[in-house]
């Protein structure tokens, strides 16, 4: 028994040794790290790069996508029913006014003109010899040798003749004219589209599919839409300014500029109200024939010229819910986070109306690492961003941006 106490007894001494062992050591190793985090040194500003809000006249354009269409627009159709026996064009040439495209088999009509013109001899020597006895009986029915009866019988036959005649004109007009439309000619100077109708098809009028048609080219009418909000700032300006010419420039499909100026035509008498637009006009010259209907391309205008506009690159411009925000550096290097208002976007830069002054610097790259009061450390951008060549609306697309006359604004102002 006692040997078993023994036993128990230094079991018991050797445990509070071991724990006092282990709580030494933990303070001993709270003790080194709290040495070492005093001796870390305290974590730098962030570095972020700053630009100059730049101020300068900045000229504003506004850009539409267009669909381009003839000047005039015919669509050739056969006036009268028959068998499509020539085509007298070949598809794609420019026709002149009167250029018979096709010819329908004229010998039913020729038959029936010749039939009207019969008609109309008949008629004619009837009305011949009715006159000739009103002739005759008039003196006689004066001289009371024929009866007032006679003579009106006379007057009534005479006029029945003349009625025939001037009917069987209007048929021979009638069948002439039936026999000329056989000879189906173009109404216009212009582009002659694909024939579709074959030789020997059955034509008239009631068929639901054109023969060809004809669109007069030059010039060239491109329609673009314009908002209700574009419409009416245009509407003001041209009233502030009576003399204000904007003169539209057309950007081909694979961005080339077209050579030739156009001028805006004519505006639609009514908003779309499924779109909210109206269609408005620009013709253009087009020497050659070169732009066809159906192409679709860019309108772009000069409208106005902004005055000492604000600049700032756009990635230095955050939106959050329709909010545009910028990080103002002040001369503490403390961060601001401003709300601005923003408009067209020039080149790199962003035009702000509101919320900056010149000479301010703001933030335009590390803007995700930066807070209001946060003090940074910065470098200044290279002056290659500060060359804007022209302005475009706000809400465009980011995009390569456009850099001369070449390379237009990407989206219409929004007013």
């Amino acid at each position: 028994m006692t040997a078993d106490r023994e036993l128990l007894t230094n079991a018991r001494i050797d445990r509070s040794l071991s724990t006092f062992a282990l709580c030494m050591m933990g303070c001993a190793l709270v003790l080194s790290l709290s040495s070492c985090d005093k001796g870390k040194p305290a974590p730098q500003a962030p570095l972020v790069e700053v630009v100059d809000v730049v101020q300068k006249d900045v000229p504003v354009y506004v850009e539409w996508v267009g669909s381009v269409e003839g000047s005039v627009n015919a669509t050739i159709r056969a006036q009268v029913s028959g068998y499509l026996m020539k085509q007298n064009y070949r598809e794609g040439d420019f026709v002149k006014k009167g250029k018979a495209l096709f010819e329908i088999d004229p010998r039913t009509f020729q038959a029936a003109l010749d039939q009207a013109e019969g008609n109309l001899a008949n008629a004619q020597a009837q009305w011949d010899t009715a006159k000739a006895n009103l002739k005759r009986i008039r003196p006689l029915a004066e001289k009371k040798a024929l009866s007032q009866r006679d003579l009106d019988n006379a007057v009534g036959q005479e006029l029945s003749a003349a009625a025939a005649v001037q009917s069987a004109k209007a048929a021979v007009d009638k069948a002439r004219l039936d026999l000329d439309f056989t000879k189906i000619t173009s109404p216009i100077d212009g582009v002659a589209g694909l024939a579709q109708a074959q030789i020997g098809n059955l034509v008239g009028p009631n068929s639901t599919t054109p023969l060809t048609t004809v669109a007069t080219v030059d010039p060239i009418k491109v329609y673009i839409p314009l908002s209700e909000q574009q419409y009416l700032w245009h509407v003001e300006k041209q009233k502030q300014n009576k003399n204000r010419t904007v003169t539209p420039e057309l950007f081909l499909s694979d961005g080339s500029l077209y050579p030739h100026k156009g001028q805006f035509a004519l505006a639609d008498n009514q908003i779309d109200p499924k779109t909210g637009t109206i269609k408005v006009a620009a013709l253009f010259p087009n020497p050659g024939n070169i732009l066809r209907p159906g192409l679709f391309a860019r309108v772009r205008a000069h409208v106005e010229t902004k005055q000492g506009a604000l600049l700032v690159p756009q990635r230095s411009v955050s939106e959050i819910q329709g909010r545009y925000q910028v990080a103002v550096v002040g001369s503490d290097n403390k961060i601001d986070i401003r709300t601005v208002k923003a408009a067209e976007r020039v080149d790199t830069l962003w035009v702000i109306d509101e919320g900056l002054k010149p000479g301010e610097r703001v933030v335009s790259e590390g803007v995700q690492k930066v807070r209001p009061g946060m003090t940074v450390r910065i470098k200044t951008a290279g002056p290659e961003q500060k060359k804007p060549e022209e302005a475009k609306p706000a809400g465009a697309p980011t995009g390569a941006p456009a850099k001369s006359e070449e390379q237009p604004a990407a989206a219409p102002r929004k007013r």
